[in-house]
């Protein structure tokens, strides 16, 4: 599965660390690639129309509070991104909303931290169902 990965200044470090940590896992890294000041829609957006491009590819994005990159990331049609904090909120992300952007803090979360919660959200399936019908409602409220 490719997984493409992008950070703002701030969330550079915790990037590479995660690309370093999971060698197993095929990254496809859209920058930022230095810390000197960025802004994220950009990386958003890069990272958001390659998911959308990509059947069966996810994305990861990173700054350093994660709420500017789910704001941006949630523009983009087919677009589910959830900003995780913990292993359980991003088990319940990919089980219950098919979460196929995980947003990371970069500031409020620590590397460890964040490292378990990329495996937890990599390795929960999405369950469907009764969760299925609310992704179908959301998807109809694009547009609104």
């Amino acid at each position: 599965m490719k997984i493409f990965i992008g950070a703002d200044h701030r969330g550079v470090a915790l990037k590479a660390q995660l690309i370093e940590h999971f060698t197993e896992l095929e990254f496809v890294d859209q920058g930022a690639f230095s810390d000197n000041r960025t802004d994220y829609p950009r990386y958003a957006q890069l990272v958001c129309k390659a998911v959308q491009k990509t059947p069966e590819s996810r994305g990861i994005l990173i700054c350093g509070s994660g709420v500017g990159m789910s704001i941006a990331a949630n523009r983009f049609c087919g677009i589910y991104a959830a900003l995780c904090w913990s292993v359980e909120v991003a088990q319940a992300a990919a089980a219950h909303d098919r979460a196929n952007i995980l947003v990371l803090s970069a500031e409020f979360v620590s590397s460890g931290d964040n490292q378990a919660i990329v495996a937890a959200w990599l390795a929960t399936p999405f369950l469907g169902g009764v969760y299925e019908n609310r992704l179908v409602s959301i998807e109809a409220m694009q547009g609104e």
